[in-house]
């Protein structure tokens, strides 16, 4: 940095302290443009526009310090004159472009009103994702699944002529329940795969809002971008949350938005979710309001259960396809981590990949993963479903209105948990 005057640096820790003083700012650039240090004095006046984009004494020394002609004075008046009009002549865009290095934009996005509503329910806010080709056969084991997806889901929409012959709409609410970490999301991708439609997923965090009024027009847009993109698979994940009981929510904005899905299930009007399929996924299903799960809406369930042997197998060589393994019998390996959901295996591989490297570093001799590091890192997890399996055991048992749980308590008496 060149070396200034006492007074140019008093100006400058003057300026520092008070960053707002225009005035200030404006008596330290015209030091510098005297001194001849004419590119810091285009960054102080920069700033000082910022401040005050009309300042004509602003203006007319960035014309000095970028070193265009000064503009000829004006003849002293008694009264004070209107902000002079930009010097003829000066390319005042040239100059926008060399400073904006030098001072960054003051705002990355347009300024939100008071009341939140200017940040507009774009719908290029929502993420379509087009048909990506992963397919029901792409999930490994889960036979059952699969089935009562093909019967209770797919067959329908798959087959026109039988739904004209039958009226069936091409509308579908399906609401996907089960422990965590057991492929919910997965299986509704591959469902959109199966259709050929696209597909939007979405969580409380892309609808709730905090201004009032903001989350109900958040989930309208959400609808609406589904159906200007039919066909398409909308997935509301986490659906406890978003329509959760509203006898049990004491904020009226929950309960307000909750309304507002009940709305767009069932379509503004006539035929308007049309080729729209409504897929949802939730751990606690004893928490989503009743009312979401009526005919015409998320009417059908399915209990997506830890993965199945073969299941297993298949994860198991998915996670490790792309590490050093050797001598690993992958049907021993599901066979000894029954009850573990596709998140515990996933970690599974990192703990038996994670005790090889240790080894290696330890030993100086890099090895393989092998089938002790796998088995020694399953015996060190616990299925992570077991909690929930606690819960859902007391609602199989107390809380079954209408056979809802079924399936939860078929399975828990073949597991012998109840």
């Amino acid at each position: 940095m060149p070396d200034h005057s006492p007074l140019i640096q008093s100006l400058r820790t003057a300026v520092a302290g008070a960053p707002d003083d225009v005035p200030l700012r404006l008596h330290l650039a015209e030091l510098l443009v005297a001194g001849g240090h004419h590119d810091e004095a285009v960054a102080e006046v920069a700033v000082a526009l910022q401040h005050a984009p009309g300042d004509a004494q602003a203006r007319e020394l960035m014309t000095r310090a970028m070193g265009a002609p000064p503009q000829a004075p004006e003849a002293p008046a008694q009264t004070p004159q209107a902000p002079s009009s930009p010097p003829t002549g000066f390319n005042w865009q040239a100059a926008e472009d060399q400073v904006g290095d030098v001072v960054p934009p003051r705002f990355v996005e347009p300024p939100q009103t008071a009341d939140g509503s200017g940040d507009p329910g774009d719908a290029a806010a929502w993420e379509v994702e087009a048909p990506d080709g992963v397919r029901l056969a792409d999930v490994g084991g889960m036979q059952d699944v699969k089935d009562r997806l093909e019967a209770a889901f797919l067959a329908p929409l798959r087959n026109p002529e039988l739904r004209k012959l039958y009226g069936k709409s091409l509308r579908g609410g399906l609401l996907l329940y089960g422990p965590p970490g057991c492929g919910k999301t997965f299986i509704a991708r591959a469902v959109a795969g199966e259709l050929g439609a696209n597909f939007l997923s979405i969580s409380i965090n892309d609808v709730l809002d905090m201004w009032m009024g903001n989350s109900e027009r958040n989930m309208h847009e959400v609808f609406e971008t589904a159906r200007r993109q039919a066909p398409c698979v909308l997935f509301l994940d986490e659906l406890d949350a978003l329509g959760a009981k509203r006898s049990r929510t004491a904020h009226s904005g929950m309960r307000n938005t909750v309304n507002q899905l009940l709305t767009e299930l069932d379509g503004i009007d006539a035929g308007a979710n049309e080729g729209v399929f409504v897929l949802a996924a939730t751990n606690v299903p004893w928490d989503v309001d009743n009312a979401l799960r009526r005919p015409g809406r998320l009417d059908r369930t399915l209990l997506v259960l830890p993965p199945d042997a073969p299941a297993r197998e298949a994860i198991l060589r998915y996670h490790l396809r792309d590490r050093p393994v050797a001598g690993v019998d992958l049907r021993k390996l599901a066979k000894a981590t029954d009850g573990l959901s596709g998140a515990d295996l996933a970690h599974l591989c990192e703990a038996g990949a994670e005790r090889a490297l240790l080894d290696s570093a330890r030993t100086g001799t890099v090895r393989m993963i092998g089938m002790k590091d796998l088995l020694d890192a399953a015996a060190t997890i616990s299925p992570s479903s077991d909690p929930w399996f606690a819960s859902a055991r007391n609602v199989a048992m107390f809380a079954n209105e209408g056979g809802m749980y079924d399936d939860l308590v078929t399975y828990l008496k073949k597991k012998r948990k109840l």
